[in-house]
């Protein structure tokens, strides 16, 4: 198929008429699959309550069937038509936190394609803040399911041509916005009960959650491996380049010996790191993501250069690690699926 691409200029007016959204809104309510930016990454949108439609989204990704979508909504009223249980402390959350990176698990309503949910009895719901996400989930009039935009495995896409180098002729249309803000997804709460249970870290931190409704478990599986993952997607290897990865733990003179004995096996090697180090080393291609002292920058930069790897056509990739503080808890959480869980210690 064609894939059209609607370029959405001027986000900042969306009392403007945009022909590009009334088109991509009706694409959707036609039960095709249309990609659109969210402040975390670019989603691969369809109507949640069309199993046609929903299955779309798995075969353009290749996306295991038992992993739940997150469904993507513009107001609080849509909350309730399809979430049957909402607790307190998730009033108090959305009061301070939606439009924004966090999606909340909980007890579903009927009329969700049992596609969305995995055939599970929750489903997870979040309220993206973007203008142009938002504006097309108003006009579809529709819960929108939405993964990330991209090729299931692959890292995720911040920016429209990413979604157009994994999916095109696979979706009906992709609109651009520009580059995502972000970077990395958003935190999953599970919420179906007492404490609620962080399930994949991400642009909301436990500890801004738990300034806000007191207490907030982990996973386990995120803290220990060994662990069965609660959320069935974590359980899959995502955001991986097409070469290895493997994370360093170590000092800048070890990092080194590991790039030397690499490329003395005849490797190219390119290194993944932080803008405070990236001097330091000699390799192939050395990628800059982002800045120790302000982690929203690496949060924001990684997958754009893990992308940029593929490019450069290396054989390995060799990645800084970074605190767990904070957002540095999803970069470590993404790099270490992206890695396989590989590390190498000094």
């Amino acid at each position: 198929m064609d894939t059209k691409v609607w370029i959405v200029d001027n986000l900042k007016d969306l009392s403007l008429s945009y022909p590009q959204i009334a088109q991509a809104a009706a694409k959707l309510r036609e039960n095709e699959v249309v990609a659109f930016p969210t402040e975390t990454v670019y989603g691969l949108g369809a109507n949640a309550r069309s199993d046609l439609a929903v299955g779309k989204i798995y075969e353009a990704k290749g996306r295991p069937s038992d992993n739940p979508l997150i469904v993507h909504i513009a107001t609080k009223e849509q909350l309730h038509e399809i979430a049957a249980d909402v607790p307190d402390y998730v009033e108090k959350l959305i009061d301070v936190l939606w439009p924004g990176p966090i999606t909340f698990v909980l007890p579903k309503k009927p009329g969700l394609s049992d596609r969305v949910t995995a055939g599970l009895d929750t489903v997870a719901v979040r309220m993206p803040d973007h203008p142009l996400a938002l504006a097309l989930i108003e006009e579809a009039n529709l819960p929108i399911a939405a993964p990330s935009a991209n090729l299931s495995g692959k890292p995720s896409p911040t920016r429209a041509a990413h979604v157009f180098d994994d999916l095109n002729g696979r979706i009906s249309g992709i609109m651009d916005g520009g580059a995502t803000g972000v970077g990395v997804e958003s935190t999953v709460l599970d919420c179906t009960q007492r404490i609620p249970v962080i399930l994949r870290p991400g642009g909301v931190t436990q500890e801004q959650l738990e300034s806000l409704i007191g207490k907030v478990e982990m996973d386990q599986a995120l803290i220990e491996e060994g662990h069965t993952p609660k959320s069935p997607g974590m359980k899959y290897t995502h955001y991986a380049p097409i070469a290895p990865l493997t994370i360093v733990e170590g000092s800048l003179s070890f990092f080194q010996k590991t790039i030397d004995a690499a490329r003395r096996e005849g490797k190219k090697v390119g290194v993944l790191a932080a803008k405070e180090n990236a001097d330091s080393y000699h390799a192939d291609a050395v990628l800059v993501c982002g800045s120790r002292e302000n982690m929203q920058t690496v949060a924001a930069g990684l997958y754009g250069v893990l992308r940029e790897f593929d490019a450069a056509g290396v054989d390995c990739i060799y990645s800084e690690s970074f605190s767990n503080e904070g957002v540095g808890q999803a970069v470590m959480n993404r790099l270490l699926k992206a890695a396989g869980h590989r590390i190498v210690k000094e």
